[in-house]
């Protein structure tokens, strides 16, 4: 198939913080030195901010370098941080602990609303110049004649019925040619995972960790909780993950009398019963959570994974024809909790990278290769440093992590163990058994009223999912009969649990003794869970239709 070729300077695959802030500081900088450059920037969903989860705690210091006046600017911020508190959950109460650890020390920070924010980036990198093209999947990547070089990206088609053959509005997509392209797709990038298995830019590296992070912005009434308190930044942890499970809940103030109330569940947990949007639920029922979202409603929820990995899952990020920007290249302080500032900083250093490429007329790995150097050398690859064996300690069972945890706190990061191992997440799950069931029980959420506390599907319908019914799949499940017997045999079909949108279902006919697999794909949040957690590595996640997915825009 013919397919129309667009020619431009840089590409940025992705709408999120990395790639506008890429953006915004490359037109800057064209700007200044008076060149003209054609920059392009694909973005899956449906419009700028539409597939970003809302409530984050924002530290505005990349922010403040790219755009120094930003609040005169109109920048969306929900609320500043007036104070922080840390909690210990027990299963029916709770205890404020009297220290909160330096690196969750948010005051004067800002939250925001990442759909928001990514809106108002949207609007500025247009404003620059910027060729903006929402509703676009990075659905291949294109390469030069010998394999090694990365030339651009193919966009997935338009129109494609069940049976793969173009129907009657069929649209194909467009290879969009770039002297550099920034990849900065956000965690598990589907064309970011086809470069490390063409490439390996993964090697030497740690392999990238995540956690899978279910978020509401609930609307309460006028007199709530934090209109009388000192501190509008809670984190929480301990119940119901207790020790051995890395994660934990916040609650952050929103503009408005609106809440961002959200739980993380690392993918490393062992037990195959284990549900993480089950957690969230037991999170928002415990008495301390409970009695602050009272008299609430859910008026969005989301649901994503965050690349938890730190420093030394870092990948290679520079190739010959592009570089590597934002969560999808492991920009995240795990210790702190936020990862949007390194995000935007990491996409402001491959633009002045790319920059200085497209002015040498260069663009090969040694040249682009002082994107990364400048990373690792500044304020965001020391803050990475400074909890580069933060999630390794936290995934290791029993109170002897904190021995771990307060050695990496006293040593810069260090810890007792440099570069402490640790393991891809599909390889953690152990074979189902009746401890298992004793350590989390299957336990009906009483509280479900589909308003403030709902059901997967009912969370669904929150989060504006759209796909259209009869294209194919874009789960791609290798071998159903793997799942319906050896799986279901030996782990119990964790694929129905760790889905926070119920795409996967097993429906077992008691007549005949048989069991199938039932996908849902029109439910799928793009979180990429079971991309990262399936045992076998069976399933694979890639883009619908262009446009498709979330519709997150209340915040």
């Amino acid at each position: 198939m013919e397919r129309e070729q667009l020619p431009f300077d840089v590409l940025f695959v992705g709408g999120g913080p990395a790639a506008l802030a890429g953006a915004i500081r490359l037109m800057q900088l064209a700007q200044t030195s008076g060149q003209e450059l054609e920059v392009a920037l694909i973005e899956k969903g449906a419009e700028i901010g539409s597939h970003a989860v809302s409530g984050a705690i924002l530290n505005p210091k990349a922010l403040a370098e790219l755009i120094p006046d930003y609040q005169k600017r109109g920048c969306p911020i929900e609320a500043d941080v007036r104070g922080d508190a840390l909690f210990y959950l027990t299963k029916t109460g709770q205890k404020r602990l009297p220290w909160v650890p330096r690196q969750i020390h948010n005051k004067g920070f800002h939250v925001v609303s990442q759909s928001r924010v990514t809106r108002w980036l949207g609007d500025m990198a247009e404003a620059l110049g910027v060729n903006v093209f929402p509703g676009f999947t990075g659905k291949e990547v294109l390469y030069d004649a010998t394999g090694q070089t990365i030339i651009g990206v193919r966009t997935g088609d338009k129109g494609i019925g069940h049976d793969s053959r173009p129907k009657g509005n069929f649209e194909p997509g467009y290879d969009l040619m770039a002297k550099v392209t920034i990849f900065a797709e956000g965690a598990r990038g589907s064309l970011a995972k086809e470069i490390t298995a063409k490439i390996n830019t993964a090697a030497g590296e740690m392999p990238q960790v995540y956690e899978t992070g279910i978020k509401e912005v609930i609307q309460l009434p006028g007199n709530h909780f934090f209109a009388h308190s000192d501190f509008n930044a809670i984190h929480l942890m301990g119940y119901p993950l207790g020790f051995d499970t890395p994660g934990g809940g916040f609650i952050y103030e929103m503009a408005e009398n609106r809440i961002a109330i959200g739980f993380l569940t690392a993918l490393c947990y062992d037990n195959p019963l284990m549900d993480p949007y089950e957690a969230f639920l037991k999170f928002k029922a415990h008495p301390f959570a409970a009695d602050i979202i009272k008299g609430g409603k859910v008026v969005e929820q989301g649901a994503r994974t965050v690349s938890s990995g730190g420093f030394y899952t870092i990948p290679k990020l520079a190739l010959n024809g592009a570089l590597f920007a934002g969560a999808g290249a492991a920009m995240q302080n795990m210790p702190a909790l936020k990862g949007i500032h390194l995000s935007m900083k990491s996409g402001m250093l491959a633009a002045e990278t790319a920059f200085d490429a497209l002015s040498a007329d260069n663009c090969s790995e040694s040249f682009l290769s002082a994107y990364p150097k400048g990373f690792s050398e500044g304020w965001a690859g020391e803050e990475m440093r400074q909890g580069r064996n933060f999630s390794q300690a936290l995934a290791k069972k029993g109170a002897g992590k904190f021995i771990h945890l307060g050695a990496q706190y006293f040593t810069g990061g260090r810890g007792v163990t440099d570069k402490m191992p640790h393991h891809p997440d599909f390889t953690i799950l152990e074979p189902l058994s009746d401890r298992h069931r004793r350590v989390w029980p299957a336990v009906a959420i009483k509280e479900l009223d589909n308003e403030l506390m709902l059901d997967k599907l009912t969370g669904v319908y929150f989060s504006r999912i759209k796909h259209r019914e009869d294209q194919p799949s874009h789960i791609i499940v290798h071998d159903s009969d793997l799942c319906v017997n050896q799986c279901f045999e030996t782990y119990g079909s964790p694929c129905v649990r760790f889905c926070p949108g119920e795409v996967y279902e097993i429906i077992t006919d008691e007549a005949k003794g048989q069991r199938s697999l039932k996908l849902n794909p029109s439910n799928c949040f793009h979180c990429k869970t079971c991309d990262i957690k399936d045992p076998f590595e069976n399933i694979t996640w890639t883009c619908p239709e262009g446009g498709e997915g979330p519709g997150y825009h209340v915040v």
